[in-house]
Formats: C-alpha cells, sequence, structure tokens
C-alpha cells in the first residue's frame, strides 16, 4: 500500500513531520552539499527535500507516481511538478545529474521497474540517491508517518535490488532514530536520539540512505569470443 501524496503533505506540516524533515535534510545535504547548476530530479514525495538545491540548480522538478495523486510544486517557488507512471518518465535519456528518491521506493508498484527508469534519465556520470525505511527501525512500523507504508528495506536488499538494476552502491547513510512520536518532550531531544542512536544502535535508525552511481560496464554486453579454428591434421 503506498501512502498519499495529500497525507504525506499533512505529514510535513506536523512537528513530527518538521523534524524529520530537518533531520533528513542535514544528511542530504551531507551527502550533496553543492549541487549549481546541475539538473535535479526528484521522485515519490521529494518538496521538502528539494528546497536544499532548488535556488542554485539549473533545474528543479518534482515527479510524483500517479499511485500517490496528482500534486503540485507550491506557488512562487522556482520548481517544476508533475505526476507520472512510475515505469515511463516524461523525460529523455540522460536528462539529469541527481535523482533523488524519497517516499518513492518503498511505495512502487514494481521497484525494478522504477529503479530502470531512474538509469534511463540518469546521465553517465550522474548519482541516484535512495531514502529508504529501514526494516529493522521504528519509523517502517507506524502509519501515522509516509515511511510506514509500502515495502521497507535492509541496505543488504537495497543493495541487491540496486545493483540488479545496474547500479553500483557508493555511500551509505542512516537517519532518524527519534521515534515517530508526536510528544514534544520527545522532538526536543531530537539530537539526543540522533547522536546516541548513531553510537549505540546503528542498525536502528529508521531511514537508509543510499548513493548509487550507474554500472555502464555491467550494461554493456560481452563481445562475442572468437571462433577458434580447428585444424585436422592428416596422417598417412
Amino acid at each position: 500500500m503506498a501512502a498519499d501524496v495529500h497525507a504525506a503533505a499533512d505529514f510535513y506540516g506536523t512537528t513530527t513531520g518538521l523534524v524529520a524533515a530537518r533531520l533528513l535534510r542535514e544528511r542530504l545535504l551531507a551527502l550533496w552539499p553543492d549541487l549549481s547548476g546541475q539538473s535535479v530530479l526528484g521522485i515519490g514525495f521529494a518538496a521538502p527535500y528539494l528546497r536544499l538545491w532548488r535556488t542554485e540548480a539549473g533545474r528543479c522538478i518534482a515527479v510524483t507516481p500517479a499511485q500517490m495523486g496528482a500534486t503540485r510544486w507550491p506557488l512562487g517557488q522556482p520548481c517544476l511538478a508533475c505526476t507520472a507512471e512510475e515505469d515511463s518518465l516524461p523525460f529523455l535519456d540522460l536528462s539529469f545529474d541527481r535523482v533523488l528518491l524519497v517516499h518513492g521506493l518503498e511505495a512502487a508498484e514494481n521497484a525494478r521497474r522504477l529503479l530502470r527508469e531512474t538509469w534511463r534519465v540518469l546521465k553517465d556520470d550522474g548519482r541516484l540517491l535512495v531514502v529508504a525505511p529501514n526494516r529493522t527501525g521504528l519509523w517502517a512500523y507506524s502509519e501515522r508517518t509516509p515511511f510506514g507504508y509500502g515495502q521497507p528495506y535492509s541496505f543488504g536488499q537495497l543493495g541487491r535490488l540496486l545493483a540488479a538494476s545496474l547500479y553500483r552502491v557508493e555511500r551509505r547513510d542512516t537517519v532518524l532514530w527519534v521515534p515517530p512520536v508526536g510528544q514534544r518532550l520527545v522532538l526536543r531531544s531530537a539530537e539526543l536520539f540522533e547522536k546516541s542512536g548513531r553510537r549505540l544502535m546503528p542498525g536502528m535508525a529508521g531511514l537508509i540512505v543510499t548513493e548509487a552511481v550507474k554500472d555502464v560496464y555491467a550494461a554493456l554486453p560481452l563481445k562475442p569470443s572468437p571462433r577458434r579454428r580447428l585444424v585436422l591434421a592428416e596422417t598417412a
């Protein structure tokens, strides 16, 4: 079951959503600190995170999969938005330098087809950043958040899925040790939860973040081996 786009928007209007978005944006910015002049595509519900780069990027486009419902980018902000089928993105091959997939992979009807579409529109030297709920974390099992819907992943599962889709994992990160609750005291201690969780319970983070590049060599067909001639010597 996929999270509805309006439910996701409502979540990011809550105190819990604002804290989660702030913590995740910090990790994303650490991975991609400067995207000046680059083309950035966000797939899923990426609006709360594309704002990191919308003023510096050459272009910033948000795509919401059709099964999540229609959305639009907030009025007056320099970004484009559209709704499309996850296995048929309305862009030419090699169109983007960066692709951010958030609230997308776990909600995909066919995760492998979605990743193959990102492979198609990503430039050969481009980078994909996947944010997915961690199957051993609390956020994957709370329906109060959009991360509580769909398919959660472990690093191993996500790595194998990316490899099968002709990607090579470059970097991994984790975020969201703060519990998915609305109590003010808990949310005010979010930084403490993050620091303590990263040190004491690294496998219990709510989200896993994986950066991958196109494995172009895996996509190249192998050249056929030249046939060797078999010479039979005549004997008297």
